[in-house]
């Protein structure tokens, strides 16, 4: 059952899907760039149809892996509604590049004189309508027991600036391993291969989604990034979830993954190097 959230300042336009799913279920699965969409009266951004079927506008693929995931662990899952262009679910609150002036080289014209206020307003209907949805569902689900790893969704390009990414999926840590460290275990067993450790990009980013849900409350959690030529289709989702779930099942078994560590951060330099490249989607 699907539902959305985030229906705020006299527009009808939800920030959030939401999937119910199992309270005592053991993991959410959240995906911060699932729609590549615009509420009404945002129109295009001033960009043609053709930069929404790109990285640039949403995590292609992403949304469907999300999805099935939930539905073959019976779990809760929330899924942003609005397109990366409008402003980035998964950067800090007070991170430069929550909205975007330009990326991978295509200049945003409803994004290139946007002001503060213009930012607050976003932040506030979007980015914080995701954020708050995202805590009370894990405070419904640490009540519920056991308490929740989360698992967030992206996906990448198969290049980046001219440089090819051999890895077929990325899992991105930044001090609490525990997660990532087995799931890639597992993976390997499974016969997986050219899995990144922290590749495409380093994951340790202060205020990222991850950040404030997992490192900053002791949870396990993990981002999975998968490329996007291989999860293009539904046909490709479909079966990336599938070899996804047995590993994830065998790691989220284990009891350390349902218990509260704190490790803090590593971050730094993560938040210069997106700077530079703009979305290393």
């Amino acid at each position: 059952m699907q539902g959305m959230v985030g229906e705020t300042e006299n527009s009808a336009y939800a920030a959030v899907e939401e999937i119910s799913g199992r309270a005592d279920a053991g993991v959410l699965f959240i995906c911060d760039h699932a729609s590549n969409a615009l509420p009404p009266e945002y129109g295009t951004l001033g960009l043609p149809a053709s930069e929404f079927e790109r990285h640039i506008a949403y995590d292609i693929g992403a949304a469907d892996v999300t999805r099935a995931l939930a539905k073959h662990f019976d779990a809760p899952a929330l899924l942003t509604r609005f397109s990366r262009l409008l402003i980035d679910a998964n950067r800090g609150g007070d991170d430069p590049t929550l909205v975007m002036r330009i990326s991978d080289g295509s200049i945003i014209p409803g994004n290139a004189r946007v002001d503060e206020a213009e930012v607050e307003r976003r932040k506030r209907r979007f980015w914080q309508a995701y954020r708050d949805a995202a805590r009370q569902r894990i405070d419904e689900m640490i009540a519920a027991g056991p308490l929740p790893a989360i698992v967030s969704l992206h996906s990448f390009t198969p290049s980046w600036r001219g440089h090819l990414r051999p890895w077929k999926i990325g899992l991105l840590w930044d001090v609490d391993k525990r997660l990532a460290a087995a799931l890639l275990e597992e993976l390997e067993t499974a016969g997986q291969q050219n899995v990144g450790d922290n590749e495409p990009y380093d994951g340790a980013l202060v205020g990222d989604t991850l950040y404030e849900l997992g490192t900053e409350r002791g949870l396990a959690h993990v981002l999975i990034e998968l490329r996007q030529d291989l999860i293009g289709t539904s046909e490709g989702a479909q079966d990336w979830a599938a070899q996804l779930a047995g590993p994830l099942a065998k790691v989220l078994s284990r009891p350390e993954m349902h218990k509260i560590e704190f490790h803090g951060s590593r971050a730094g330099t993560s938040l210069s190097m997106r700077l530079t490249e703009g979305n290393p989607t």
